[in-house]
């Protein structure tokens, strides 16, 4: 095997071409499109199937749910970094579970096309529900695999750039390919075929290389927790209480978001729980549980350390059993959030309101995408893969060029604050569109884009939804660049993975819970008075990136640090 020093000695070229050709860098987009084609499948056109079998909005909204599966992955991610399955454990430290993964997803994608999601929702949305958490744990081993698996000639970037390669191909496959197979052979064939291919990439993943089948878990416990035994630490049982109360109040979100969707899922319209209600008496509570509390928790923590209380005198020695769960947990969930409040102090409440609500305007509606524009609009599933999955995925790519290049010219703050006016004002393209469109269409005629759709053989009505989806993604382009930017600002370098995940889950946690809600409001008051209240609750991401914008340039250099800080993130 060449050596580091060898490999970079020889051109680009060939270095190019020999990572192109070694077997990891074929099998990480093997696992890309893995990754992305349940996540299209169970997120995005599954509204079609349902939209067809004529399932009620409101059921789908919490059917939707099943999103928060993807959000919290963090939860669990620890487990999978310690727990062995059993009778497959040969396979790999990584690869058992993602063959476990793949299987499950093959399998469930294939049952799903047998069932009714109409006459048979219960069943269906429990496989679609056990789909999503399939699938997000094979999203973070396939992480950690990419990481453990790179060398000198599949380098990680090498790998991290074909994993979205094949990402982005799974979500054209499960997104614009899927609604044309749908259109000639039925939705129940799509899944079919689908889940033949998720259950065909696990059986290929049994070949694929892997780390050593066994570890010293010992000696990474060592290595990666020293920090937390150092001397002038909490105590473990200090962080074992922390650890253990905001797990209580996660727990009891999660439990009462699952019996919500089942007593929704499994009953009558008439006899199921108000959504609305729910989301009006129990939503405040669940992000009080889950952020509100547990940053007063780290609050404290924090206090407890600055003033020498209940901290270690010595080194401690290297967790084992139950207490290297603790401190893998205590990782995940607990010390980003005090290494934040620690750096950041009361701006911690700015930033967190900010990215609670930055992208809840266009996560809110996002399900209801394909119920409107096949179900309200009456487009075909053609003139929607086009519309969306094609040309919609083009103004995406512009719009997050044009994101990175405001934010070289005015800024990123200024970027992230146009970024929330203009995603909250695109709301409105689609308020047109639900009272018939005339604006639209009228942009598409005078700009001469209906004639160019006409001669390319679509309906001139098609041109005011490609309008409409264009002006959105080029708003949610600039707005996720800006976003993403943003959202790296705040983490610290020493945690950065586990600070990056945790915000962007809470990203989801507003948009995912109001879903059951809009969905009844639609069916209630009609798409045009929701478009109108989304864009609303858009002002208020914007007035929280003005806030936000105005405390940082009060600050020398624009960064995060507050008094008494000792770090910049």
């Amino acid at each position: 095997m060449a050596t580091a020093e060898e490999s970079a000695k020889k051109p680009r070229w060939r270095r190019l071409i020999a990572a192109l050709g070694h077997p990891k860098t074929g099998y990480m987009a093997i696992f890309g499109f893995a990754a992305g084609l349940p996540y299209a499948l169970l997120l995005g056109t599954l509204y079609a199937w349902l939209t067809e079998a004529e399932v009620d909005l409101e059921t789908m909204g919490v059917f939707s749910l099943i999103g928060l599966a993807y959000a919290f992955k963090f939860l669990w991610s620890p487990l999978l970094d310690r727990v062995n399955i059993p009778l497959i454990s040969r396979l790999g430290r990584r690869k058992q579970w993602i063959v476990t993964a793949q299987l499950a997803m093959g399998a469930i994608l294939l049952v799903l096309s047998t069932l009714n999601p109409l006459t048979s929702l219960g069943w269906f949305s429990l496989l679609a529900g056990i789909g999503a958490f399939a699938s997000a744990t094979q999203d973070v081993v396939i992480d950690a695999w990419r990481v453990d698996v790179a060398d000198e000639t599949a380098t990680i970037d090498m790998l991290s750039t074909v994993y979205q390669m094949g990402y982005r191909i799974a979500a054209l496959v499960g997104g614009a390919l899927a609604l044309f197979m749908a259109a000639r052979i039925g939705w129940p064939q799509v899944y079919a075929v689908m889940g033949a291919i998720m259950a065909g990439i696990g059986f290929l993943s049994l070949f694929a290389p892997d780390t050593s089948e066994t570890f010293d878990g010992a000696e990474r416990d060592k290595e990666e927790f020293a920090h937390l035994r150092a001397a002038g630490e909490l105590q473990p049982r200090v962080r074992a209480l922390a650890l253990g109360a905001v797990a209580l109040l996660w727990g009891w979100a999660l439990i009462t978001v699952g019996v919500f969707m089942v007593r929704s899922l499994s009953n009558d319209p008439e006899a199921r729980p108000d959504s609305v209600a729910f989301i009006a008496t129990q939503g405040p509570l669940i992000v009080i549980a889950t952020v509100v509390v547990p940053a007063l928790i780290a609050v404290l923590l924090v206090q407890l350390q600055k003033r020498g209380d209940y901290v270690l005198s010595h080194q401690a020695p290297a967790p084992r059993g139950f207490d290297a769960l603790v401190d893998h947990g205590y990782r995940a969930l607990i010390h980003p959030l005090t290494d934040i409040v620690g750096r950041l102090g009361w701006a911690a409440i700015i930033v967190l309101g900010l990215v609670l609500t930055y992208r809840i305007t266009d996560s809110i509606w996002g399900s209801f995408a394909y119920p409107f524009y096949l179900g309200e609009l009456q487009y075909s599933n053609d003139e929607v893969a086009v519309a969306s999955k094609f040309f919609g995925v083009g103004a995406l790519m512009l719009g997050l060029a044009l994101g990175g290049t405001l934010m070289t010219l005015i800024g990123r703050m200024a970027t992230l604050t146009l970024g929330a006016l203009i995603a909250a004002l695109t709301n409105l393209l689609y308020a047109d569109l639900a009272v018939g469109g005339a604006r639209m269409q009228l942009v598409a005629d005078l700009s001469g884009f209906t004639w160019l759709v006409t001669h390319l053989g679509g309906e001139a009505r098609l041109a005011k939804l490609m309008m409409t989806i264009a002006g959105e993604n080029i708003a949610v382009g600039i707005a996720g660049a800006a976003f993403v930017a943003y959202l790296s600002s705040i983490v610290s370098k020493g945690y950065s993975a586990v600070q990056y995940a945790l915000l962007s889950s809470l990203t989801l946690l507003v948009g995912t819970l109001g879903r059951g809600a809009l969905g009844k409001m639609i069916e209630d008051q009609g798409y045009y008075q929701v478009f109108l209240l989304t864009t609303a609750i858009g002002f208020v991401a914007v007035a929280l990136c003005g806030i936000e914008w105005v405390r940082r340039s009060r600050i020398p250099g624009g960064g995060f640090t507050v008094p008494g800080a000792a770090e910049t993130a």
